[in-house]
């Protein structure tokens, strides 16, 4: 028997995410209580506009324009807004009144993570934010508590399925970037301005609250390297399909060594090739995945729905019934673990391969003067394949020409970062070469 006194929830937002939470703790209220040994009630919604149309069909009487006398009542706050302002307000005062919070906001958490760990830890109050990495992918909690005694050492995640999607039409159906990105937003899994998702600013965003979990230190979102896809070809995508190699856009959390010795952490994120045999090769469509190397358990591979409102939502409902059960318990709430200090290193730092794409004149001592360069700038070549370029309009009847050029393409072994971009503004410069098609990192190896 439930003895304990209900637990007010107030819900922020009612979006795709926010809806299909408030549905689901009004229709599973019964079984929701059975397992957090208290009644959860949802006390209110505060939106912007509570006459507007939504997706999902709510009691009117529960909206509201006025989020702070909310905020002020309730036991557990539900943030799903988005964005940084109100939100942070919003969510500040939350847990300055001794409130729970669970939220979805990766931009929050990212820019001003910090300042809102120090608000919960100083009233002993918790924030809760699994559903802002990964959808519904259980990755939070497994790095914050199943992995907190072990040394995670690397991390490598695809987790934005908007991209994930667009690469993968490019893949697998042939389209281009433009084209791929036209059917996302068709289907909803791009916004009409798709910045945030193809500069790789959501992703970046991500990041920065991986590392900061993963390595038990804070990693400022200023302080992770960013690329985006919007400079993949389908060219690339072929050329990478025929090379045995699908291009993903990758977050990388990793620990490492500066060349002066200095061990630090490096958090960035860009579009790179990955081997048909690794297990984010096979994440496909709108899907995310994060793939974690820890010293002690080994590899792990954490896959499911990246994005999605009832998706999202489950892992919003699994905050909230944590945060439920904390209250029936009782207990201050636990403090993050971020306060390692280690270094945020720069992205020259980090260790990669290179697969290069030049142009050059087809002629002799080419190949000895790009490897000359290579081998000045202490980068060695893996492999190197010639291609030469034929003239594709001959005359009618005659065979094709050989042109007078060739696309070499060349693939290094790990260097430091810094070495080969060095190495390919120098071969860019060269006389042997005539431009460069194509610069893509290489990533995934498991050993």
């Amino acid at each position: 028997m439930i003895e304990y006194r209900n637990l007010r929830v107030a819900l922020l937002g009612a979006g795709s995410v926010g809806g299909e939470v408030a549905r689901l703790l009004l229709e599973h209220g019964d079984e929701l209580a059975s397992r957090v040994g208290a009644r959860l009630e949802l006390v209110g919604i505060a939106v912007r506009d509570p006459q507007a149309v939504r997706a999902v069909a709510l009691p009117p009487e529960l909206f509201t324009t006025d989020a702070e006398s909310l905020i002020l009542g309730a036991d557990i706050v539900i943030e799903l807004m988005g964005g940084i302002e109100p939100a942070r307000s919003y969510v500040l005062q939350a847990l300055t009144s001794g409130a729970d919070v669970v939220t979805g906001n990766k931009a929050l958490l990212a820019t001003h993570g910090p300042e809102l760990f120090e608000a919960a830890a100083q009233v002993g109050a918790q924030l809760y934010y699994e559903a802002a990495v990964g959808g519904a992918i259980p990755i939070i909690r497994p790095l914050r508590d199943s992995l907190a005694g072990d040394r995670v050492e690397r991390i490598l995640g695809i987790v934005n399925g908007t991209t994930n999607y667009v690469l993968d039409r490019m893949d697998v159906h042939g389209d281009t970037l433009e084209e791929a990105l036209a059917r996302a937003t068709e289907l909803g899994y791009a916004e009409a301005d798709p910045t945030g998702d193809v500069d790789g600013y959501d992703a970046a965003q991500k990041a920065a609250i991986l590392a900061s979990l993963a390595f038990h230190t804070s990693v400022p979102l200023s302080a992770v390297y960013r690329e985006g896809i919007r400079g993949v070809t389908k060219a690339q995508v072929d050329a990478a399909r025929e090379a045995g190699y699908v291009i993903k856009l990758l977050a990388i959390c990793e620990r490492l060594r500066a060349a002066d010795g200095t061990a630090g952490v490096s958090a960035r994120v860009y579009p790179a090739l990955i081997a048909r045999d690794h297990p984010l090769a096979a994440v496909h469509g709108a899907h995310n995945a994060v793939f974690v190397q820890a010293s002690a358990a080994g590899d792990l591979m954490f896959y499911g729905a990246g994005a999605g409102g009832i998706e999202t939502a489950s892992a919003v409902l699994g905050d909230v019934v944590s945060a439920a059960r904390r209250h029936v318990i009782g207990g201050p709430g636990v403090a993050e673990s971020t306060h390692a200090d280690i270094p945020v290193l720069p992205v020259g730092e980090a260790r990669t391969r290179y697969q290069l794409t030049v142009r050059v004149p087809d002629r002799p001592g080419v190949l000895a003067e790009i490897a000359r360069i290579l081998a000045e700038g202490g980068v060695s070549i893996e492999t190197m394949q010639q291609k030469t370029i034929v003239d594709t309009e001959p005359p009618a009847g005659a065979p094709p020409r050989p042109a007078a050029a060739a696309t070499l393409v060349i693939g290094t072994h790990e260097a430091r970062e810094s070495a080969l971009a060095a190495t390919v503004a120098a071969v860019a410069e060269s006389e042997a070469v005539q431009s460069i098609v194509s610069v893509l990192r290489v990533e995934g190896a498991t050993n």
